[in-house]
């Protein structure tokens, strides 16, 4: 069996719908080089993001992909040529400032307190930007957290951990959506959640970038996958060419 070979999830997942709008660019990346001190991990990464797009960065570990998400936050201190987020140059910035463009990032290791409650740990993080949910809408979303408002991060388990870090920067305003492996070790049913869950936000209108292992999950949500290999972009596939392209995947992807 290949990576193509994709049960039916149950979920009813629209594929590129940002292609029926107009195109309006919220990331444009070019030539971005990066570095962790002498080491260079991303060699000249070019790719553009469309508004309202869900789009995957995928490849084997070590091929820059947290790397990205990370120099697009400006958590990466060396880096050169150019992030534009909303039309704005962003590198030199400090990440308090890009997070104020309205983008969020949810690192693989989610980051929860585990001293605070849920509640608490949704409420800390500042309002960065207009329109994000109230407490009240992410308990409908996810109802988990609702059941566990006073419960502390150390009693969550850790699906509860990962519906807790995305809510955290859903009520933020961001509507620019980073998303790292938010299902590795996760129960089939916290992933079936999750694919419900970016659904509703992508039909909102969400932008999101995420890096995933799970293709079997990545692939009915994304109009457009990115396949890196080496800190560089080897591939884009759109959603509609998975067949067409399936020994790229193999290629890049099978171990």
């Amino acid at each position: 069996m290949t990576l193509l070979d994709l049960p039916g999830d149950g979920h009813n997942h629209e594929l590129g719908g940002a292609h029926a709008a107009e195109r309006i660019t919220e990331i444009r990346i070019s030539d971005l080089h990066a570095f962790y001190g002498e080491s260079h991990a991303l060699h000249g990464i070019d790719l553009s993001v469309y508004r309202g797009e869900l789009v995957t960065l995928l490849g084997r570990n070590g091929a820059g992909r947290t790397t990205t998400l990370r120099s697009i936050v400006g958590l990466i201190g060396r880096r050169t040529g150019s992030i534009m987020l909303k039309g704005e140059e962003v590198i030199g910035r400090p990440p308090h400032a890009i997070a104020h463009l309205g983008v969020g990032y949810c690192p693989e290791e989610r980051g929860i307190f585990a001293s605070l409650s849920v509640e608490e740990n949704l409420l800390l993080p500042p309002v960065v930007a207009g329109g994000g949910m109230t407490v009240e809408e992410l308990y409908e979303m996810f109802p988990n957290l609702a059941e566990r408002r006073r419960s502390p991060g150390t009693r969550l388990s850790g699906g509860e951990q990962q519906m807790l870090a995305m809510a955290r920067i859903l009520r933020t305003g961001a509507d620019i959506l980073l998303l790292d492996e938010i299902t590795e070790g996760l129960a089939p049913v916290i992933v079936d959640k999750l694919a419900d869950v970016l659904g509703v936000l992508k039909a909102r209108g969400y932008t999101i970038v995420l890096v995933e292992q799970n293709f079997r999950f990545a692939a009915p949500l994304a109009d457009r996958h990115f396949i890196m290999d080496h800190g560089h972009i080897a591939e884009t596939v759109a959603a509609d060419e998975l067949e067409t392209k399936a020994h790229v995947f193999d290629e890049y992807l099978s171990v």
